[in-house]
């Protein structure tokens, strides 16, 4: 049976009389990629953010590598990484400096973050780069590095909030190789994106709508489920149905 990183149950967020995410569940499996779409407003960020213990449940209940995301919420930050469009580097620092921090933020051992800096460097062909600033390096390398700053402590899960917003076709290519091979080392990825053809790609994905959890299942059975030949027209019919802006 495969082992469940992310258990989510009756899961909820409310704001005053606004409910942001409302009563959702789902599972998600180790090494799986799990696609989790919604239009803006739909709850989707919200419902990340509880998962990355950094905004506590009204009500339900969701373990993150095993560890409860309203009492645990240190631990849940040690087993995960996180991504965000905006890459989540310090642009003024050095790529070395980048990789060191955040090996650092991750809690692990000084002398383990210089033997893996450097292999990382080695593995991204980066070992020319590693004194520049990042705010230097092209948008491409820059997204390759927050990547790989985003699992270098070989975390449980790695969360991405669109993470190849602004960057061109070809590049969004490269990147999803590199999620290919983080889940094929057994990493969970759990992934936001604006693209439908990246829903593709994922194992399974869900659809938020008005902050419940509309769809979930492989892209061919959604597609089939919707009669479409595409994820872009799953998410617009199911979009289409939202009555909050």
């Amino acid at each position: 049976m495969d082992e469940i990183v992310i258990n989510v149950e009756n899961l909820s967020k409310k704001f005053a009389s606004f409910t942001a995410v409302d009563n959702i569940s789902f599972g998600v499996t180790k090494g799986e990629i799990f696609g989790f779409l919604g239009a803006n407003g739909a709850g989707k960020t919200t419902a990340m953010r509880m998962l990355c213990g950094l905004s506590k449940p009204t009500s339900g209940k969701a373990t993150v590598a095993g560890f409860d995301i309203s009492k645990e919420t240190e631990k849940v930050k040690r087993n995960i990484g996180y991504m965000s469009q905006k890459f989540s580097l310090y642009e003024d620092l050095k790529v070395w400096e980048n990789i060191r921090l955040f090996g650092g933020i991750y809690g692990m051992k000084s002398n383990e973050i210089k033997l893996k800096s450097e292999q990382l460097l080695h593995t991204l062909g980066f070992a020319n780069e590693r004194n520049m600033l990042v705010k230097s390096l092209p948008l491409g390398w820059k997204q390759k590095l927050a990547f790989s700053v985003s699992i270098f402590h070989k975390p449980k899960i790695v969360f991405l909030d669109e993470p190849t917003g602004g960057v061109d076709p070809a590049t969004r290519r490269q990147f999803w190789e590199m999620i290919y091979d983080a889940a094929e080392q057994g990493i969970t990825i759990f992934v936001t994106t604006h693209y439908m053809d990246e829903a593709e790609y994922c194992n399974r994905v869900s659809i938020m709508v008005d902050g419940k959890i509309q769809a979930l299942d492989t892209p061919n059975n959604l597609k089939q489920q919707f009669n479409v030949n595409n994820m872009d027209s799953v998410f617009s019919g199911l979009a289409r149905t939202a009555k909050r802006t």
